[in-house]
C-alpha cells in the first residue's frame, strides 16, 4: 500500500502553528520522535496548548524555559509532568468517559493530533495499537493528524483502525514502544491480592489497572473459571490467565469472548500477545467506560487504588491534600458500573500504610484532598488485613469495619477518632 504525505518528523511538525491546541496520544504509545521534534521548534512557537492523558518518556514541552511556547492541560497526571502542575502544566478534572465529548461536542477544538500507529494493511488501514482511548475521538475532530508509522506498534482491532487518508503527514520510522517494567509485588500487596481474589466469583468480568496490587490479584486467580475482561487498561498479568484458559469471556453479555480495553501498558511480551490478536478489542474510551455498557456484564468486578480513605468511606485517589498527584480517571466510571452490574463488586484496594508507615485509613481526609469515590459509592475496601464491606452500613458501622482492616499500629488512633465522632456504642455488624 502506497503511503501518502511522507515526510521527516522535522518537516511534519512544521504543520504546528502558534496558538494551536495539540492532542498527544498517551501511555506506551506516546509518539516520542514527534514530541521531540515539536519541542525543538519551541523558538518558533508561541502559546501552543498541549492536552493528553498521562504520557510516557520525555516531555520537554513542560520545561520552564519554554513556558511562552507551550502550556499543558492534562486530563490525567503522569509522573513525568507531576512536578510541573501549577507551573507549565495544569490539570483538568474530568471522568475518563467524558473526555471524548469535549472533542465531539465542540467544547475543545483540536488543531493537531500526534499519533503512533502500525504500518497500513493492504487496504490502507493503520492501527492505533496499544492506545485507542481518547485518541480516536481526537482523530475524528482534529484538523491535522500527524502519524508516526511504526512497525514496532502492534496491530490491534476494535476501534483502533484508522485509514491513511486521515493523516496529513506520515513519518516513517522504527521506534520502540515504551515498556513498563514491573517489580514483584510486596508481601503486603500479595496479601491484598489474596484477599481480593477470594471475593471474585467465577464468571466475573474484571476491570483492573497496573501495579503491584492488580498483578498480585491476577496471580491468585489461576483456579478461577470463565473470567472476562472489560477494562479501561490492562497489562500482561492477563496474558498468563488467557493462556491458562482462566480468562475466556464466555460469561460476558457485551463483547463475549473478547478482551475489551482502551489502552494497555507492559513489556514487549504483552505487545506481541496483542499483535494481530482478534480476541482483543481496543475501543473508544467513551464506550469502554460507559456505565450503561459496564453494568450489562454479569459480576462486573472493578479493582481500583486510592491515596487515602476516611472512616466514613470517602476515597481520595487523585491528590495528596491540595497537591494533585494523578487524576479522577475512570475510577468512578467502573465503581458505579460494577455496582449496577448483577452480582458486581466495586473494590478499593490499598496497602494499610504508606511506605513511611502513615495510615491510609484516616479519621478525616487531608485538607484539600479530592473525593473521587464518594462514601455512597464505596462498597468494598481491601487491605492486607482483610476486606471491609460498606454497602448498607451506617457511618458508625463503616468506621468500625475500616478500623478492623487498618494497620495494628494505627487502630488505637482510629478507635479514639471513632469514639469522639460516634460515641462508644457500636451497632451490630
Amino acid at each position: 500500500m502506497k503511503i501518502p504525505n511522507i515526510m521527516t518528523a522535522e518537516e511534519a511538525v512544521k504543520l504546528i502553528k502558534s496558538g494551536d491546541r495539540i492532542l498527544i496520544q498517551g501511555g506506551s504509545a506516546t509518539p516520542q520522535t514527534l514530541v521531540k521534534a515539536m519541542v525543538n521548534r519551541a523558538p518558533e512557537l508561541k502559546g501552543v496548548e498541549i492536552v493528553h492523558l498521562h504520557t510516557e518518556g520525555a516531555c520537554g514541552y513542560t520545561a520552564p524555559e519554554l513556558r511562552e511556547s507551550f502550556h499543558t492541560n492534562a486530563f490525567f497526571i503522569g509522573g513525568n509532568i507531576r512536578k510541573m502542575i501549577g507551573d507549565t502544566a495544569d490539570y483538568i478534572p474530568i471522568f475518563l468517559s467524558d473526555i471524548p465529548s469535549l472533542f465531539r461536542q465542540g467544547y475543545m477544538n483540536l488543531d493537531v493530533v500526534l499519533v503512533n500507529v502500525s504500518p497500513p494493511d493492504k487496504h490502507g488501514f493503520c492501527s492505533l495499537g496499544v492506545s485507542v482511548d481518547i485518541v480516536i475521538s481526537g482523530i475524528e475532530q482534529g484538523k491535522t493528524v500527524i502519524a508516526q508509522i511504526n512497525p514496532k506498534m502492534p496491530r490491534t482491532f476494535g476501534d483502533a483502525l484508522v485509514h491513511l487518508n486521515n493523516f496529513s503527514a506520515c513519518v516513517l520510522l522504527e521506534e520502540e514502544i515504551y515498556e513498563m517494567k514491573f517489580v514483584d509485588p510486596s508481601e503486603e500487596e500479595k496479601a491484598i491480592g489474596k484477599n481480593i481474589a477470594e471475593i471474585i466469583d467465577d464468571g466475573a468480568t474484571l476491570q483492573m489497572g497496573i501495579g503491584g496490587i492488580p498483578n498480585a490479584v491476577l496471580t491468585f486467580l489461576t483456579n478461577h473459571k470463565d473470567l472476562g475482561v472489560h477494562t479501561e487498561m490492562f497489562s500482561e498479568g492477563i496474558v498468563d490467565l488467557v493462556e491458562k484458559g482462566v480468562v475466556n469471556g464466555s460469561q460476558k453479555k457485551v463483547n463475549p469472548y473478547k478482551i475489551v480495553s482502551g489502552f494497555a501498558m507492559g513489556t514487549r511480551r504483552l505487545y506481541d500477545f496483542m499483535d494481530d490478536n482478534p480476541e482483543i478489542e481496543m475501543k473508544d474510551i467513551a464506550y469502554v467506560n460507559d456505565t450503561a455498557i459496564i453494568r450489562q456484564n454479569p459480576k462486573a468486578t472493578a479493582i481500583n487504588s486510592a491515596i487515602e480513605i476516611d472512616i466514613t468511606g470517602q476515597v481520595c485517589a487523585d491528590s495528596i491534600g491540595t497537591r494533585m498527584f494523578s487524576g479522577v480517571g475512570g475510577q468512578m466510571d467502573f465503581m458505579r458500573g460494577a455496582a449496577l452490574s448483577p452480582g458486581g463488586k466495586p473494590i478499593i484496594a490499598i496497602t494499610s500504610t504508606t511506605l513511611k508507615g502513615v495510615s491510609k485509613i484516616v479519621p478525616m481526609l487531608k485538607q484539600g484532598a479530592g473525593v473521587v469515590t464518594t462514601r455512597a459509592h464505596a462498597r468494598f475496601v481491601a487491605t492486607e488485613f482483610g476486606v471491609a464491606e460498606l454497602f448498607g452500613r451506617n457511618l458508625k458501622q463503616r468506621a468500625q469495619s475500616l478500623r478492623d482492616i487498618a494497620h495494628p499500629d494505627h487502630k488505637e488512633e482510629l478507635d479514639k477518632a471513632i469514639f469522639e465522632r460516634f460515641g462508644s456504642s457500636l451497632m451490630v455488624k
